[in-house]
C-alpha cells in the first residue's frame, strides 16, 4: 500500500524485454536501502524489487501490467514518480493508494494560473464513475484532489511543490498517465450490486456462525 506522496523522481536506465516479462533498470537515491523482494511504486505501479545496487534498482512488469499502463512508453533516460510501500504507523498524508493501475488517461490541456497549474486529464469511460469532485485520485502514482469532473475529463491543480518534487512538469496535451480511482468507491459499487443478502439470519456466515446462532449461544445480546 502506498500513500501517493512521491519519495523522489528516478530515471530509467535501461529497459529489457524477457519474453512476457519486461525488466526495468532505474536509478534512485533510495536504491541502497532497498532489499529484494519490496514493493516500489513506479509512476503508480506497484512492482516487486528483483535487484539492488549502490545506485540502482531492477524491477519487473508482466505484460498484463505493461499493457493496462505507461510502463511499456518509457525509454533510457525516462524520469518516473517512486515511492516505497507504506511503513506501518506512518502518517497517511495522502490517501490509500494500492498501486493497481485501472487505465490509462490523456492529459488535455495544461493551464498555467497564480498559485500553480491546472491539469485536465481524459479518463476511459469506465473510471468516470469513480471519480467525484474533491474526491482522490492517483495520477501517476500522485495523491490528488479532484478539483472538477465534467464527462470523462476530469480537472487537477498541482501546486508548485508538487510539480518540482514529480514528473508533471513534464506533462503536455496528449501526455499518457497512469490513473488509479479511489479504491473505496471501487468496493462500495460491488456491495451496491450485492444487494441484501437473503433469508432473515443477518450479517456473517463464518465458519458457520450467524449472529442469530451467537445470540442462542449468549455471546451477543
Amino acid at each position: 500500500m502506498f500513500t501517493g506522496l512521491v519519495e523522489s523522481v528516478g530515471t530509467v536506465e535501461t529497459v529489457r524485454r524477457r519474453g512476457p516479462v519486461t525488466a526495468l533498470t532505474i536509478r534512485a537515491s533510495f536504491s541502497r536501502e532497498l532489499e529484494r523482494g519490496e514493493s516500489v511504486a513506479v509512476n503508480g505501479t506497484c512492482l516487486t524489487v528483483v535487484r539492488t545496487s549502490e545506485r540502482s534498482f531492477e524491477a519487473e512488469a508482466i505484460g498484463q501490467t505493461v499493457s493496462r499502463t505507461t510502463l511499456g512508453k518509457l525509454t533510457s533516460g525516462s524520469h518516473v514518480n517512486l515511492e516505497r510501500a507504506l511503513v506501518a504507523g506512518e502518517r497517511l498524508g495522502g490517501h490509500v493508494v494500492t498501486g493497481h493501475v485501472d487505465g490509462v488517461g490523456t492529459v488535455g490541456s495544461v493551464t498555467k494560473s497564480d498559485r500553480g497549474v491546472l491539469v485536465s486529464i481524459e479518463l476511459p469511460t469506465d473510471l468516470v464513475r469513480y471519480v467525484v469532485a474533491r474526491g482522490s485520485v492517483a495520477i501517476d502514482g500522485v495523491s490528488l484532489t479532484v478539483a472538477g469532473i465534467a464527462g470523462p475529463v476530469l480537472t487537477v491543480a498541482l501546486i508548485p511543490e508538487t510539480l518540482g518534487a514529480t514528473v508533471a512538469s513534464s506533462y503536455r496535451r496528449g501526455s499518457a498517465v497512469n490513473v488509479e480511482t479511489d479504491i473505496l468507491a471501487k468496493h462500495q459499487e460491488k456491495l451496491a450490486a450485492a444487494g441484501p443478502r437473503e433469508g432473515t439470519e443477518t450479517v456473517d456466515r463464518e465458519d458457520g456462525m450467524t449472529l442469530d446462532r451467537l445470540r442462542d449461544l449468549g455471546f451477543l445480546k
